[in-house]
């Protein structure tokens, strides 16, 4: 098992974006490619490797989310850099359930998608967060902004790509939480 991410197709704009669609080209794409090189080295070597390109996990208490729940919390929080780009992402309990499921069945190799099948887009994912928490999400929050929180890893939320499991689906997995409120909630016990 070799944990990537769905930065490895780089800025798509609304393309959808399945496993089989080929790497971008920004500095996070280039840390997927090359770390997913190092994962397919064993898989020449006749070992079984699946490469899971994770989206966003919904963790209150980790990643992307938790780096968010601050400002929304303040009231502050709102749509990145236009928030017309997609926000691939996963609760953290479907991320689970995708691993065990990888490991556990033979049928699972190369790469594969762990984020949901409708991806929201970033002013979608926004709203979603401010009534969750019961607090506005309107203010815009500019690119520089969010440059300066995650540094190069900004370019996932400034840009994002709708990015599809359509790989993950075939192999038979089932979202236990597909829909981004509900999810929410769950991962913020609300």
């Amino acid at each position: 098992m070799s944990a990537s991410g769905v930065g490895y197709y780089g800025p798509r704009g609304d393309e959808r974006v399945p496993e089989t669609a080929s790497p971008g080209e920004d500095f996070v794409a280039g840390v997927c490619v090359a770390w997913e090189r190092e994962a397919a080295a064993a898989a020449a070597g006749g070992v079984r490797v699946v490469i899971v390109r994770t989206g966003v996990a919904l963790a209150e208490g980790g990643g992307a989310l938790a780096k968010m729940l601050p400002f929304f919390k303040a009231g502050i929080g709102g749509p990145v850099a236009g928030g017309r780009q997609y926000l691939p992402w996963i609760h953290l309990e479907d991320l689970a359930a995708l691993y065990l499921q990888a490991a556990g069945d033979a049928r699972w190799t190369g790469p594969v998608n762990a984020c949901v099948p409708d991806p929201p887009t970033n002013r979608e994912f926004s709203r979603a967060l401010g009534r969750v928490l019961r607090r506005p999400a309107f203010a815009p929050v500019p690119g520089f902004a969010v440059r300066a929180l995650y540094g190069e890893m900004a370019t996932i939320v400034a840009t994002g790509q709708r990015a599809v499991p359509e790989r993950t689906l075939e192999l038979g997995f089932g979202f236990r939480h597909p829909v981004l409120e509900p999810a929410l909630r769950d991962a913020l016990s609300r």
